[in-house]
């Protein structure tokens, strides 16, 4: 599968570029793409659904600020990018830009032959994830309370999806014209039937099941793949899972809100992981091997003779992905001297005797650095 390209691309604006500039750009793609101008053609047909796709999301302040962090991760792939997209979800979406004058003058019928297509209602969700989960990348299957379109009226309200009659009101063509006499001439407006939504039909017997509504509450279950390295708070967009409007249409999005299990020996900050190791005093004055939990399990590590309290130990690549990147974190180990509180008779007398000992006298040199150097260490 090729690799999806950068919206701003798509759309020749900067990324620093505002919501009018991106909104002209637009306009000005979609004139060039557009089906009725290249009849036939599949591959601008394509450019067409990319740079809606691309205008769905940069248009969207919140969208844009996901897929301005984090790519096209961020934002699932985008509204259009789920597959199943048609036209008609496109030009309804858009009604107001390809509902006014400058398709509607240019490609003479424009989208005012295709009939309004209602959205659903969004669903949000949170999902927990462990640090292991969130590491790696995980697929969820979680149950969802949605309206689904009713089976029995394939959604239209309608007894047996077909029970229905042309509006008396706009006959059947969803829109009332009025003409209006100026001092130019007479003047045809057009407005959406207030009998018939627009739908240009009349429902004359109900769906037993739905009540005429088109849609039942059902369960569902839905797999949800989560990408590794996303982070707490992140919105990931399923698109077409959300409630489908009364008596057809295009369903809603779910969005599932990422929440980080705290976890309670690694602590996760951004690509890296830190572990506090408590040392004995001994081990850390003759040097010895442990194990330290790692994302993935145990790792063995050495620690040298001498080693001082603060000292950070770097375990390159067993941090955390980066979303949207290649690069891994690491595993910072914090090193932690742990000094006894109680002490037998045995033991005191013991360590009195090395008190004077020129070896415990402390005498640091320019390889035991403070912690501000340590620290600059970090961060490099």
């Amino acid at each position: 599968m090729a690799a999806k390209r950068d919206y701003y691309d798509i759309l020749g604006v900067e990324r620093n570029a505002s919501a009018e500039e991106i909104k002209k750009a637009y306009r000005r793609t979609a004139i060039k793409y557009h089906p009725d101008k290249n009849p036939g053609d599949k591959e601008a047909e394509e450019k067409f659904k990319e740079a809606a796709e691309a205008y769905e999301v940069l248009s969207n302040p919140d969208k844009r600020a996901r897929y301005d962090r984090f790519g096209h991760q961020g934002v699932n792939g985008g509204g259009f990018s789920s597959g199943g997209v048609t036209m008609e979800d496109i030009f309804s979406q858009f009604g107001d830009i390809f509902g006014s004058s400058p398709f509607g003058d240019i490609f003479g019928s424009g989208s005012s032959r295709r009939s309004a297509r209602r959205k659903g209602t969004n669903l949000r969700i949170k999902l927990k994830l462990t640090l292991q989960e969130i590491a790696n990348g995980v697929e969820k299957k979680i149950k969802v309370r949605r309206q689904l379109a009713c089976k029995s009226c394939q959604g239209t309200g309608a007894k047996n999806g077909t029970a229905f009659t042309n509006c008396t009101t706009c006959n059947g063509s969803g829109q009332i014209k009025q003409v209006v006499n100026t001092m130019l001439g007479q003047m045809v407006s057009a407005s959406t039937c207030p009998a018939c939504g627009g739908e240009g039909k009349m429902i004359s017997e109900r769906c037993n099941r739905c009540g005429g509504d088109g849609t039942t509450l059902e369960e569902e279950i839905i797999s949800i793949k989560v990408p590794a390295g996303v982070e707490d708070g992140m919105q990931l967009q399923m698109n077409g899972k959300g409630n489908f409007p009364p008596r057809g249409g295009v369903p809603g999005d779910l969005l599932v809100v990422i929440e980080e299990e705290e976890d309670p020996i690694l602590k996760r900050e951004g690509v890296h992981v830190h572990f506090d190791l408590h040392l004995s005093f001994i081990d850390a004055a003759l040097g010895t091997s442990v194990e330290v939990p790692t994302i993935d399990g145990k790792a063995k590590i050495d620690i040298a003779a001498g080693t001082q309290s603060g000292k950070v130990l770097r375990l390159k690549g067993k941090g955390i992905k980066e979303l949207n990147g290649y690069s891994i974190g690491d595993q910072l180990v914090h090193i932690n001297v742990w000094t006894p509180k109680n002490l037998t008779r045995e033991e005191r007398a013991l360590l009195e005797k090395l008190r004077d000992s020129p070896n415990f006298k402390p005498n640091p040199d320019k390889t035991d650095r403070n912690f501000f150097d340590r620290m600059k260490e970090y961060f490099q």
